[in-house]
């Protein structure tokens, strides 16, 4: 999509209700499901992060951006994700978190984003982790600059590609919590984003097809 067109869709998706559970839980692999129902919050004391799901413009269409994690000891190694990262007691507020964590990460000043709304808040069991996403955009090119001690690669989505159906399947994986599982995903170039990032890139793509559908 041409980044002016999108620019116009941008006050209606602010406006926009969010689906919430019923767009997670379309990409929600089932023993994540069963999980969740089980969990109080009150005995785990989730941690807190937050994320930029950021939409720019590339050769004048619309992108968005995500990364490939570094490999590590940790749950969450070599995943797909948002750039983001965790919150710190010195951060303004959640927003601020995902600005900061989006400079170290990839390079992005604060001051070429603009913040226009939360999304749903997901609760990832693995990492005890309670992850804020906002939505937000840069009406610049970007150049992106991956921390290489976190970020492998810059994956640079366009917004047509991730519009598409094609690219939702089911896969089998092992995590971290059951081997060989079918799971509903996105393959996004040689790449596939499954749990966490999958279930919030399903709202964001719900409200965005909602959004552009109602004003054709």
């Amino acid at each position: 999509m041409d980044f002016q067109e999108f620019l116009q869709f941008v006050p209606k998706l602010i406006d926009a209700k969010l689906p919430a559970f019923e767009a997670h839980i379309k990409m929600a692999p089932l023993e994540r499901l069963e999980s969740l129902k089980k969990i109080d919050f009150g005995d785990n004391n989730p941690r807190i992060a937050a994320v930029l799901m950021l939409f720019y413009p590339k050769n004048d269409t619309t992108h968005l951006v995500l990364i490939v994690r570094n490999s590590y000891e940790g749950v969450h190694s070599a995943q797909i994700a948002f750039p983001g990262g965790k919150y710190e007691q010195d951060d303004d507020n959640f927003a601020y978190t995902a600005l900061r964590e989006t400079h170290e990460e990839v390079g992005i000043h604060p001051d070429k984003i603009e913040i226009l709304k939360p999304f749903t808040e997901l609760y990832i069991p693995p990492s005890n982790f309670m992850v804020h996403p906002f939505l937000g955009l840069s009406k610049e090119e970007l150049v992106f600059v991956p921390e290489p001690s976190e970020v492998a690669e810059i994956i640079e989505l366009p917004l047509s590609v991730f519009l598409s159906d094609a690219i939702v399947v089911d896969t089998n994986l092992s995590t971290s919590y059951a081997d060989n599982i079918s799971i509903p995903a996105f393959k996004i170039e040689n790449h596939i984003v499954w749990g966490a990032t999958a279930m919030m890139l399903s709202e964001l793509k719900e409200v965005l097809k909602e959004v552009f559908n109602t004003s054709i």
